[in-house]
């Protein structure tokens, strides 16, 4: 079947394999400013007698291709009994919040709550100005665990806000590294396209603003590509103030973040840190799901395939997305529920890979400073 965003390969490592939940999606509308509403998905832990399969109906890059991914989850299905940890998906520029879907089903049936919005502004089809973007992002990822804490019936008993996870791919991973504690440098403030009223001046290192965004419940992060280091976002200082755990995803041939720049974000920070590259993979290293059909076909709007919003040149998509999925589960297991997973974390036994497996991969580990 076209556009599955739920396969595993045979040779995937362990912690890919599905977990042992039936899952749950159902969409809603998260008020995370005054004005500002984010559509957003939730994937979730179902009743055990939930039946597999769904459908999303998503547009590709171009903004206006229609496109039907098709996934594991359940639309509305009953949520399951218990407690569960959550964790917040954040898209890049443009994207939406179906680009990481594969990532979310792979969370969800390990038992996680993962909420997904669209980030307005910055959409296929919603596409502001670039400032909307840097001074949002952040916001409204706070915005969201605000909002998944208010929710009552079954899924308000199922969530744990209290032990929160965020993954932010590229842009989202500029959000997640200035929601994790990387104040920006004023150099942040000349970028040409950060606007000229000065808000994004409310992210600068030791501003009151800043300080405030910090979130006790923020446990762990997963920047992928992330963007903005390149480009004079952070300073030595900003980054140093960066101390929630942290496992980076990057390509080594990234030339949107530029793989020297992330690598400096990964060797700056203070926090408990892991970089996990990818050998010879650019941008779309790890996130993206698999290109849909829809993608392959030149774009007159956009003079080129959508495909390559979505593909690498070098590595098979399905390959990362599981490799992702695996590294997800054993990170986020060990810093949102205390799991026993960091011998999964060791760069050089490569444990839950399969012989010659993890060949591309590099996973390097610094302790956080003390």
């Amino acid at each position: 079947m076209h556009n599955r965003i739920d396969l595993i390969r045979p040779d995937a490592p362990e912690l890919a394999l599905r977990g042992p939940h039936p899952i749950g999606v159902t969409t809603h509308e998260i008020d995370v400013a005054p004005g500002r509403t984010l559509t957003t998905e939730i994937w979730y832990p179902a009743h055990p007698d939930t039946v597999a399969g769904t459908v999303y109906h998503t547009l590709i890059r171009d903004g206006v291709t229609p496109a039907m991914l098709h996934g594991s989850a359940s639309r509305n299905a009953r949520p399951a009994q218990g407690n569960a940890p959550l964790i917040v998906i954040s898209h890049g520029y443009p994207g939406n919040r179906f680009l990481l879907g594969h990532l979310a089903e792979s969370l969800a049936a390990k038992g996680y709550v993962v909420a997904a919005p669209d980030h307005n502004g910055s959409t296929y089809d919603d596409q502001q100005d670039f400032a909307v973007t840097l001074i949002n992002r952040p916001l409204d990822q706070r915005g969201v665990i605000d909002g998944m804490a208010t929710l009552g019936g079954d899924m308000g008993a199922l969530v744990d806000c209290d032990n929160v996870g965020l993954i932010g791919y590229s842009m989202g991973g500029y959000g997640v590294l200035v929601f994790g504690g990387a104040g920006l440098a004023a150099s942040a403030l000349k970028h040409p396209r950060a606007g000229t009223d000065a808000a994004l001046a409310q992210h600068l290192a030791g501003s009151a603003h800043h300080d405030a965004l910090r979130d006790p419940r923020l446990k762990a992060i997963m920047p992928i590509g992330p963007w903005g280091n390149a480009q004079g976002m952070w300073d030595a200082a900003g980054l140093a103030l960066m101390d929630t755990p942290m496992l980076m995803m990057a390509g080594t041939v990234d030339d949107v973040s530029d793989y020297p720049a992330m690598r400096r974000v990964f060797e700056g920070a203070a926090s408990d840190r892991y970089l996990l590259s990818f050998e010879n993979a650019g941008h779309n290293a790890a996130a993206p799901f698999p290109a849909p059909a829809e993608s392959w076909a030149m774009s007159d709007g956009l003079e080129w395939p959508p495909f390559n919003h979505y593909a690498d040149a070098v590595w098979d998509t399905l390959r990362m997305n599981n490799i992702a999925q695996h590294f997800a589960a054993a990170f986020m297991g060990l810093h949102l529920r205390g799991g026993d997973l960091r011998h999964y974390l060791d760069g050089t036994a490569w444990p839950g890979f399969g012989p010659g497996t993890h060949a591309g991969l590099t996973l390097e580990h610094l302790h956080a400073r003390r």
